[in-house]
């Protein structure tokens, strides 16, 4: 009534309104200071000063803003929601983008509804990465671990030559930063700062302390360990860059900074691999196959979640949810942190007991990639346990893949082949799986 009063007013039917406000709006005693501020409105010398005195657009929008009013009050069986349709075209695209086996991509609404509706959404795999792009052969042995930096501009290859190498990837092609010797072993695990000014560097059990190079510089920043008995094979950073933690097999478990202090330690942890999926939390795989949180603040540690075979190693998802566990003689295993049980159990690959380290990425982190022992990389979506692509090129176990933070269509891949692959997007959709 309310409307129908204003388009009176606005089409000047002036008799015609007030008929409307003295017999169908003023008797229904709702609100007497909204039927004078109506009656007002009257007043008003021209359409201009009556739009800006009452605030009301009228026309054809204005309508529809008293559809969408109208609707809060009705089921959906007497008046469709607004925008009913869209909504079930946008849940269609999505629906179809979610399906796609080889999404790797951004797209948002706008272009969601540009998505033609004559076929389904199937991505080319072309965006994907499927080829080698180049086989870098500096090192000398079995090259162990491969890390891309945050910012996706640099690789890290460990060997078991003991020598590290920095690599620049965003040249083309890749070319060679630093490489870091000196290594009383071969290098098994690397970890760059959350900033990328530090990497961290462990090496086998036999050594009983670990590495940080500074990568501003190219030098050797500090060497961590307490006692010629340590073992320190893993590690992780705090978000703050100033913090991290190591440990080993043998039972060493240290809370450091990046002078190579030793702050806290925890006596007795046993790890084969480490995380921090939050700012204060350490996740810990020890050798009784369990996941365990460490907290140095508080000093509290609890049970995660266990599995039934030794785990070689651990990743965890940007976001802190998900957990990836590369267990002997299994696999590769997706846990749901939060509510700690375990999501995936990965087909395909080949693991016995070598440690083969895995990764999330492409678009979103959708994806989960993983060496094998059988010379393969395999790539899985992470919602389906059948791998999405099977990568051949390798002649012997890949040990390690890296997905680029930044570039969803390169991974690295590092194997006892002695070489480390780049791998990028095909040049069509018939390369080999």
């Amino acid at each position: 009534l309310e409307a129908k009063y204003l388009e009176l007013l606005e089409a000047g039917a002036t008799l015609e309104a007030v008929q409307c406000l003295r017999h169908e709006l003023t008797p229904l005693k709702l609100d007497t200071g909204r039927v004078h501020e109506l009656s007002s409105y009257m007043m008003c010398s021209s359409t201009e000063d009556f739009h800006e005195m009452s605030g009301w657009e009228g026309g054809q929008r204005s309508r529809r803003q008293l559809m969408d009013k109208l609707q809060a009050f009705f089921p959906p069986s007497v008046m469709l929601p607004p925008h009913r349709l869209e909504q079930l075209l946008e849940q269609s695209v999505g629906y179809q983008v979610e399906q796609c086996r080889f999404h790797n991509m951004t797209l948002d609404m706008s272009q969601l509804m540009r998505t033609s509706l004559l076929s389904d959404h199937v991505c080319s795999k072309k965006n994907f990465p499927c080829q080698t792009k180049q086989t870098l052969t500096a090192h000398q042995d079995e090259v162990w671990f491969c890390h891309f930096s945050h910012d996706g501009r640099r690789l890290a290859t460990g060997s078991k030559d003991t020598t590290v190498i920095i690599w620049n990837v965003e040249s083309s092609p890749v070319e060679q930063v630093y490489k870091f010797e000196g290594h009383q072993s071969g290098a098994g695990f690397l970890a760059f700062s959350p900033n990328d000014q530090f990497l961290l560097v462990c090496g086998t059990e036999e050594v009983p302390e670990a590495w940080l190079w500074d990568l501003e510089s190219g030098t050797r920043k500090c060497s961590i360990g307490q006692t010629q008995d340590d073992s320190l094979t893993t590690g992780a950073w705090f978000p703050d860059n100033t913090r991290f933690v190591v440990g080993g097999s043998r039972g060493h478990f240290y809370l450091c900074n990046v002078s190579g202090h030793i702050l806290n330690t925890w006596e007795g942890v046993r790890v084969n691999a480490l995380a921090i999926p939050f700012s204060n939390v350490v996740l810990a795989a020890d050798t009784h196959d369990r996941v365990r949180s460490y907290n140095f603040d508080d000093n509290a540690d609890q049970d995660v979640f266990k599995e039934d075979h030794p785990i070689m190693s651990m990743s965890v998802s940007p976001d802190g949810r998900l957990a990836l566990l590369n267990c002997a003689k299994q696999g590769v295993h997706l846990w749901d942190i939060k509510d700690r049980i375990r999501l995936r159990k990965f087909q395909g690959l080949t693991q016995g007991h070598y440690t083969i380290f895995s990764c999330f990425g492409g678009m979103n982190n959708d994806f989960i990639a993983s060496g094998s022992e059988d010379q393969k990389i395999y790539i899985w979506h992470w919602k389906r346990e059948v791998a999405v692509r099977v990568l051949s090129g390798h002649l012997r176990t890949v040990n390690c893949v890296s997905w680029n933070p930044t570039k969803p269509s390169m991974i690295a891949s590092a194997s006892d082949d002695g070489t480390v692959r780049i791998w990028g997007a095909g040049d069509s959709d018939d390369e080999s799986e």
